[in-house]
């Protein structure tokens, strides 16, 4: 069978690298989907690739930024791409005539404002398109249960780019601490400087939030390490002032901390405590893009991660003092001049569900399958899901926020 077609959806920061006509300040300086899926194409593992140019009136510019930036670099690496809308038109249901243009069990990539997943998303899953959508799957639960509901209707694969999970740290945290007792804590911060705050000036503070966008990388790395845990309980607080100043919605938070009960399903009398913070508002220079850290307590041992400085530093006159993180992605070409970060956890992220999309189409693995092996699934992301909305009705309401949860049902009161 031949490899599935993929579109992308959304192409700023995190897809080309290029955002509000320009390239980013961020590490993603040429991107991480459209770099990988080029890479994938070139390895034979993905066909024809589309691109959804998102209200970008600067198509050409972008074009360019890829050329320079991947294609005069990797040995030539293929960036073409077919482009919707037309030339001339910024049409923000566009998407819809782009997926229709792609045949059943082709793929889209969604790396859009977090209000707008749920229904790119659905329209693909209807017309049988397999999904990857970055974090958070959707912003409320009643929206990711039906997007579950949908796929398993359809029979397509929906993954979310919970790329933490194949940080290789985290996945061997997640293993050893199956073998340290019942969890009892855990804590996590991570946090990005407030040059993203222009990055995301367009949805920051008005149509999602920081918890939303970071904390969902330990929420979900929480929920993968404890599946025997279910959480029954949200309280979230946030400080606000810096973002505003820098010219923000009086809506946006600086930082988000989510305080989250969780019970173990077959003993009650067992629960455990999670912390979860979230910053956009660090320091410029703190020479690391993304602070990334948590500890873990079990009742036989703990775990404490630190992924901001993994011993490896570049020191410039320019940029000072900064702490890189090749094990994400890695840049540097390989020994023959070709893209050489396919061991980054950020590749084999997508290159996890490109393979899993294959799998499926030719039948040789089911959906129940998939979510046995652990990927970031939507039936395996639902609790991540529920913490989040349950976090942004907290902030909103000023209260405590219940999960409750029947067998397969789950709401939030």
């Amino acid at each position: 069978m031949a490899p599935a077609d993929v579109l992308m959806v959304g192409t700023g920061e995190y897809t080309t690298g290029f955002v509000g006509g320009t390239a980013s300040t961020s590490d993603k300086k040429v991107g991480v989907v459209g770099l990988t899926l080029f890479d994938l194409r070139r390895r034979g593992k993905v066909d024809k690739l589309s691109m959804l140019v998102y209200a970008d009136r600067d198509k050409k510019k972008k074009g360019k930024h890829l050329q320079t930036n991947i294609s005069d670099v990797y040995n030539g690496l293929d960036v073409s791409f077919e482009s919707y809308p037309a030339d001339d038109k910024v049409d923000p249901s566009a998407y819809k005539a782009a997926i229709d243009a792609l045949k059943p069990g082709s793929a889209v990539t969604i790396f859009t404002p977090d209000t707008t997943h749920f229904e790119i998303a659905l329209y693909a899953i209807r017309r049988k398109i397999h999904v990857l959508i970055t974090k958070p799957a959707t912003k409320l639960l009643g929206d990711h249960l039906e997007l579950l509901e949908e796929s398993r209707k359809h029979n397509v694969f929906v993954f979310i780019e919970h790329h933490k999970r194949f940080d290789p740290a985290y996945s061997d945290a997640r293993n050893k601490a199956q073998k340290l007792g019942d969890f009892n804590y855990f804590y996590s911060y991570m946090s990005q400087p407030k040059s993203q705050l222009e990055t995301f000036k367009a949805w920051a503070g008005k149509d999602s939030d920081i918890s939303y966008y970071l904390n969902s990388h330990h929420v979900d790395i929480c929920e993968s390490m404890v599946p025997e845990y279910t959480p029954v309980k949200v309280m979230a607080s946030a400080s606000k002032g810096a973002a505003i100043e820098l010219g923000c919605v009086e809506e946006t938070e600086d930082s988000i901390t989510l305080l989250v009960e969780w019970r173990k399903k077959e003993d009650p009398s067992k629960t455990a405590t999670g912390v979860y913070t979230a910053s956009w508002t660090a320091p410029q220079r703190a020479g690391v893009h993304s602070n990334q850290y948590f500890h873990w307590m079990g009742s036989k041992g703990e775990i404490r991660i630190n992924q901001a400085k993994r011993g490896y530093d570049v020191t410039a006159d320019e940029e000072g003092l900064v702490w890189y993180n090749p094990f994400y992605m890695s840049y540097a070409p390989d020994e023959e001049g070709n893209f050489g970060g396919q061991r980054g956890y950020g590749y084999i992220s997508f290159e996890k569900f490109i393979e899993a999309v294959t799998a499926l189409n030719e039948g040789s693995v089911t959906l129940d399958r998939l979510d046995q092996r652990g990927l970031p699934t939507l039936k395996n992301t639902i609790a991540t899901t529920a913490i989040l909305h349950a976090g942004r009705i907290s902030l909103d309401e000023l209260r405590s926020v219940e999960i409750l949860r029947e067998g397969e049902t789950w709401s939030l009161k």
